[in-house]
């Protein structure tokens, strides 16, 4: 039987720094664009939340929420807005940065780039185990499997939802390895969702260091899976996914002069994005796009 909700919210929001909204839903599905509006299936608790966004023009976006109640549309559109990126003021980093050797070109070129945070930080933290040490692309196919079999479904929209903290906490580890998923993160991604179920680990605190120590004594949790979820999970632009192949590659690039075989430390990593502080991870993403700018920007 479809549901009928009972509660609509709408809101018109002004960016507060240069602003587009994805053309494109995400590889694992969740987000959909239906003639140029996004659609996203959220969860509080065990109440869904349907949310649309649409950009109007270039400083107004349309954010639309239905649920059982106001509070949980609102819910949803704060969530969507914090995902989105629409509320971060990027001018002071623009400022800083526009005429940087390294990543100036992608700053100039894209000064809205933000990165592809997700609505739920839990979501972050799970697929963030499933990109573990794999290809993009193989990482995607097995989050989609794990949502197809086990993610919330609205009929209504006939958009998924990922599955939840206790969802997954339930789940035997075999069969998140049927989903091509190693045998060893299968047990990763069930320890860390006992953690978040059972309140041990709380991802919607402020106090964000407490949770990521916590999780690092899960095995098969280091640096750079806490640093995807403080990056795309809790908007913490100063996290840097440093060990990251694609950084390990670039800056090696950079350090020995054009090597395309080099690599660099995670260290090295570290020490050359310290200067983008306190917005290390944006400033990855720029250098990312920018390429193997000459070796110069090291100086």
């Amino acid at each position: 039987m479809d549901r009928e909700w009972r509660a609509e919210v709408r809101a018109e929001v002004q960016p507060r720094w240069v602003f587009t909204l994805p053309r494109r839903g995400g590889p694992d599905g969740l987000a959909r664009i239906r003639s140029g509006v996004l659609h996203r299936l959220l969860h509080a608790g065990d109440e869904p939340v349907l949310v649309r966004v649409a950009q109007l023009s270039r400083d107004r976006v349309l954010f639309g929420a239905q649920a059982e109640t106001e509070e949980l549309a609102r819910w949803g559109i704060e969530r969507m807005r914090q995902a989105l990126g629409i509320d971060q003021d990027l001018r002071e980093f623009y400022e800083r940065f526009h005429s940087d050797p390294l990543i100036g070109p992608s700053v100039r070129g894209n000064p809205g780039l933000r990165p592809a945070g997700k609505p739920d930080p839990f979501e972050s933290l799970a697929w963030a185990i499933c990109e573990q040490l794999i290809e993009f692309e193989r990482a995607t196919a097995i989050q989609r499997r794990i949502v197809f079999r086990l993610g919330r479904r609205c009929p209504v929209s006939d958009l998924r939802d990922a599955p939840s903290a206790a969802t997954l906490a339930g789940q035997a580890p075999a069969l998140l390895a049927s989903f091509d998923l190693s045998e060893s993160r299968a047990i990763a991604l069930v320890r860390v969702a006992r953690e978040v179920a059972s309140g041990r680990v709380d991802l919607e605190s402020s106090d964000h260091e407490h949770g990521w120590r916590r999780l690092a004594r899960i095995r098969g949790i280091g640096s750079w899976t806490i640093q995807m979820l403080g990056l795309t999970g809790q908007a913490r632009l100063d996290q840097l996914p440093a060990g990251d192949l694609a950084y390990l590659k670039l800056v090696g690039r950079l350090r020995s002069g054009g090597d395309p075989w080099a690599r660099a430390t995670e260290a090295e990593v570290d020490e050359l994005f310290a200067r983008y502080a306190p917005w290390a991870g944006l400033a990855g993403l720029h250098a990312l796009r920018a390429g193997g700018v000459a070796a110069g920007a090291m100086a």
